[in-house]
């Protein structure tokens, strides 16, 4: 009981620390963005009643990694410099792309095979790194009291990869409505930060457990408070958009998190709403190019096909966050 409350104390300061953060970052980059005219254009495919929307600050991701930096005064903790090192990457390549189409004119920046490159690159630093710390010949794909999954270390590189990479898409395709990702990451990130404080991480040195538990837990809280103040600029209608800078640095977020915690697998759970979005694109693309024209949806990705069947945005986005929270929820039940 006294571990719990030590733990939800804890977590309650990196929240609020987060939240602060992200709402000063958020304060000042808003008429900054304005002044530089760092501004949205429009995907010219969606639906109409996102033309509106053209002209609205974008890159406010920004904030999201100014609320991570206290994991960088967890001195000596390498899995904190790691993760923070990984969402930072990601953040700085996110923003390349969102410059880029800035500059552009329109909503067209880096080619998506260098983004999957270099996203790529930084996830296999990031898990190349946080593999240093690790004594054991093989590394854990998912756990849950009584049993643990694990495979080869080459195997847990190569799907951790994957993980992060499909993650931080998964991610991006879902920013595509005010407040949609932002509300949608709160649900896996208080999962995982759950999770590790229910049981210890058991497969790594004692030491080492230490600090990715404190990793984890002091990420996860931080990046929810992050989610929490920039929703103030980014619910609808939005202020501000996170651009590619947030979502490929929340995706690496949450992503890396769910690496430190041993629950790589359980990503396709409790991120579930990320992975529907994500397939109902590639069930769109190749239904279109074997048919010759024709479409499942309405339009991909998933919550552009409720819009154009009618839905309010608003409503749309409350749905996505509550099968969000059910998923975390079922994620978490599923590990207990």
């Amino acid at each position: 009981m006294k571990y719990a409350a030590a733990v939800a104390g804890l977590g309650l300061i990196d929240f609020v620390m987060g939240f602060v953060l992200a709402v000063i970052a958020c304060a000042i980059e808003l008429p900054v963005l304005r002044r530089m005219q760092f501004r949205q254009h429009a995907y010219e495919d969606a639906p109409q009643t996102h033309q509106i929307k053209s002209g609205t600050p974008t890159m406010g991701g920004i904030a999201f990694v100014v609320a991570l930096v206290p994991l960088l005064a967890t001195f000596g903790n390498p899995f904190a410099i790691g993760l923070f090192f990984l969402v930072a990457a990601c953040a700085a390549i996110g923003f390349v792309d969102d410059y880029t189409a800035i500059r552009r004119g329109k909503n067209a920046g880096l080619r998506a095979r260098t983004k999957y490159l270099l996203t790529a690159l930084a996830a296999a630093f990031f898990l190349w790194w946080i593999g240093q710390w690790s004594t054991t010949a093989t590394d854990v794909l998912f756990r849950m009291p009584g049993f643990t999954l694990t495979c080869p270390h080459w195997l847990w590189f190569v799907l951790g990869i994957l993980a992060v990479s499909g993650t931080i898409h998964a991610v991006n395709l879902t920013d595509g409505l005010d407040g949609l990702a932002t509300g949608a990451i709160i649900p896996p990130l208080l999962a995982f930060y759950a999770i590790v404080a229910v049981f210890p991480l058991s497969f790594l040195p004692t030491v080492f457990a230490s600090a990715a538990i404190v990793t984890v837990q002091t990420a996860a809280a931080l990046g929810i408070g992050a989610c929490a103040g920039f929703l103030l600029f980014n619910r609808h209608p939005a202020k501000m958009f996170m651009g590619d800078t947030g979502s490929l640095a929340l995706g690496a977020l949450l992503s890396g998190i769910a690496i430190l915690s041993g629950e790589m697998l359980l990503l396709v759970l409790v991120g579930g709403v990320f992975v529907i979005e994500a397939l109902s694109v590639i069930i769109q693309v190749l239904y279109f190019k074997r048919t010759g024209g024709k479409r499942v949806f309405l339009m991909s990705p998933l919550h552009h096909h409720f819009e154009l069947a009618g839905w309010p945005e608003t409503q749309v986005t409350s749905r996505f966050w509550l099968a969000s929270i059910l998923l975390s929820g079922l994620g978490l039940a599923v590990v207990r």
